[in-house]
């Protein structure tokens, strides 16, 4: 039976998360819940460096992104396969010297540490040194990563004075969590400000939204050269900072100064959000400045990443307890119109824009055009995952 390899892994993911839970019976009539994965099929699953339709060995973000995911169905539920399955990329890509298959600390890319984050987990189950190493290495990237005057981190070196809030969601969680494991708290005004310093750069007041990225050079041909801006609000880029906000304050002491700068720029968020929800299916648009417009499409990893982090928000108390109805119809809105199942059982995941940036060497222009016209594609990793760790808030909330 044919199978995309990110199908199998999704799969796993689904019939654990929702298989004997309310979610389950919500959506019995759209998903086959009597589909499982047998020990025959795992024999066909790829290995877990080919994710996000890897050909070979990659250290980035979509890694980190789904398999995190993975691990959170683990911590739940249970079973060893699941936990083996992030664990082999882990044990694939990093050496007993703490070092990592293609990350290069010399690239100062924020995308490369946001995979790190999984360690934190695998090291406590296993105790191998080697993932401390590769934890405290890809720590260390900070105290080198390139910043703008006003402290903001670079999002990559490759692209100096630019904060993008994809960056946020890459670097933050991870440096939250390291401090807090390893007793720093002087870094955690740095967190914050990373927060601060992005929202003031890309906030929009005309209509509240975050826009993708600043350059603070304004040289840039898809800045602006009055604000640095780029064009538009692009929605998994907010996405990206939703989600970098609900999981960066898991570590960042309920006291410390900042804090609820953070929180009020969560606030905003959900606001804008809730205000852009589509009224008919609950999903968001691709870029939310335009939403409805002509060419504009609902997009699934935004609509994901923002039910969890409507979720989470309400069940940790950062934002008000109304937002529920908002999470609520954007989760069920994504089973009625993302989600995809054949005569066979097999589950899709459908309309993720592929990948979307600014600027490169084949030069991304920011424009409208642009990001209606990228790749647009089925069961992408930054679709799954946030759709997994969506689920589990929801279970979370039903308990």
């Amino acid at each position: 039976m044919k199978r995309n390899f990110f199908y199998a892994l999704f799969s796993l993911g689904v019939c654990l998360t929702l298989g004997n839970s309310a979610s389950a019976q919500q959506v019995d009539a759209k998903l086959p819940w009597s589909v499982r994965i047998t020990e025959s099929e795992m024999i066909r699953w790829p290995e877990s460096w080919q994710l996000d339709f890897q050909p070979k060995l990659k250290w980035d973000y979509c890694h980190g992104l789904e398999l995190q995911a993975m691990l959170d169905v683990y911590d739940t539920y249970g079973d060893q396969k699941i936990a083996d399955y992030a664990i082999a990329y882990a044990d694939t890509m990093i050496h007993d010297d703490g070092s990592i298959t293609a990350y290069k600390l010399s690239e100062q890319s924020l995308d490369r540490v946001n995979s790190g984050k999984m360690l934190f987990r695998i090291y406590e189950q296993t105790k191998n040194e080697k993932y401390k190493k590769a934890l405290d290495l890809l720590y260390s990237q900070f105290a080198v990563q390139p910043r703008n005057a006003d402290g903001g981190f670079w999002h990559k070196k490759i692209y100096p004075n630019q904060m993008w809030l994809d960056g946020l969601y890459m670097g933050a969680p991870f440096y939250a969590e390291y401090a807090f494991r390893n007793t720093r708290p002087n870094d955690y005004a740095d967190v914050i400000n990373q927060f601060i310093t992005s929202a003031r750069h890309t906030y929009d007041p005309k209509n509240g939204l975050y826009r993708h990225a600043c350059d603070v050079s304004r040289t840039e041909r898809w800045a602006d050269p009055v604000t640095g801006q780029s064009k538009h609000s692009w929605g998994r880029a907010m996405g990206w900072y939703a989600m970098a906000l609900v999981d960066a304050l898991d570590f960042i002491p309920k006291h410390e100064a900042g804090r609820d700068s953070v929180l009020a720029i969560l606030n905003n968020v959900a606001v804008q959000v809730k205000r852009l929800q589509d009224p008919k299916t609950g999903g968001w648009y691709q870029v939310l400045d335009k939403s409805g417009e002509k060419g504009n499409y609902l997009e699934s990893s935004c609509s994901a990443m923002f039910v969890y982090s409507m979720f989470k928000a309400v069940r940790m108390g950062y934002i008000d307890k109304s937002y529920l109805d908002v999470a609520l119809k954007g989760y069920k809105g994504f089973l009625e119109n993302f989600i995809q199942v054949d005569k066979n059982g097999l589950v899709t995941i459908t309309r993720a824009c592929a990948v979307a940036g600014l600027g490169g060497k084949v030069y991304r222009s920011g424009d409208y055009e642009y990001y209606i016209n990228e790749t647009i594609r089925d069961n992408d990793p930054k679709a799954i995952g946030p759709f997994i760790m969506a689920c589990l808030e929801y279970e979370r909330l039903q308990k």
